[in-house]
């Protein structure tokens, strides 16, 4: 498995590029926008995007995944279906944030706890992490130790939870009780900002470290 961060939207979001480098066939995960950014990194690793998949539905997640849905005929997929809602006020959610204009799509598959996706010969477990959005949804990769969590938790901070359906509770415990047992050698790419590994923020996080719950 390989895959390379693509710096997205005025919000500087984590879109992801992942692929196998067995198949050379790809993946990407929240593409916010910038879509012609994302092709042209594409076009130089030399992979073949077959699917696009989503962790929550805020518009610097998914605002370019409908456009390079059509473009490439390629399905969405993700995320959980208790983030419709989002989905359904990307018009609202550009402009209240000034972005480009967003049309409103509804995923061609929506995931929920203990599915997979593959990509080529990798497959990715997913996990139903709600809190920073209902339907919030993280990618693990076992074999490469490696989790895409989205704005759940980030290095040295977590989601926010002011938005609505929002819950801070419900965030704290899919941390703790879904993503630290997948180990503390799990490298972790959030939605913003640099990566860090599990155990990292169990030590050092202010928010979610362990000694917070001792």
């Amino acid at each position: 498995m390989k895959y390379q961060i693509i710096p997205v939207t005025p919000f500087q979001q984590n879109c992801s590029l992942v692929w196998c480098d067995k198949t050379m066939k790809a993946a990407v995960i929240d593409p916010g926008g910038d879509i012609d950014r994302i092709l042209a990194e594409v076009k130089k690793l030399g992979v073949s995007l077959e699917k696009i998949f989503l962790t929550h539905g805020h518009i610097d997640h998914v605002g370019g995944a409908k456009s390079l849905s059509d473009l490439l005929s390629i399905p969405i997929i993700g995320p959980h279906k208790a983030d419709t809602f989002w989905l359904e006020s990307l018009v609202d959610q550009s402009q209240h944030f000034g972005l480009k204009a967003c049309v409103p799509f509804e995923s061609h598959q929506y995931l929920d706890e203990g599915d997979t996706v593959t990509i080529g010969e990798l497959t990715l477990k997913v996990l139903h992490c709600p809190g920073h959005t209902p339907g919030h949804v993280v990618f693990f990769c076992e074999k490469a130790k490696t989790a895409w969590v989205g704005d759940v938790l980030f290095h040295g901070s977590v989601g926010r939870t002011d938005f609505p359906m929002s819950n801070h509770e419900d965030l704290i415990a899919s941390i703790t009780k879904k993503l630290w047992p997948l180990g503390r050698d799990v490298e972790f790419i959030p939605g913003h900002g640099p990566i860090s590994t599990f155990g990292s923020e169990r030590d050092q996080n202010p928010f979610v470290a362990d000694q917070l719950f001792d």
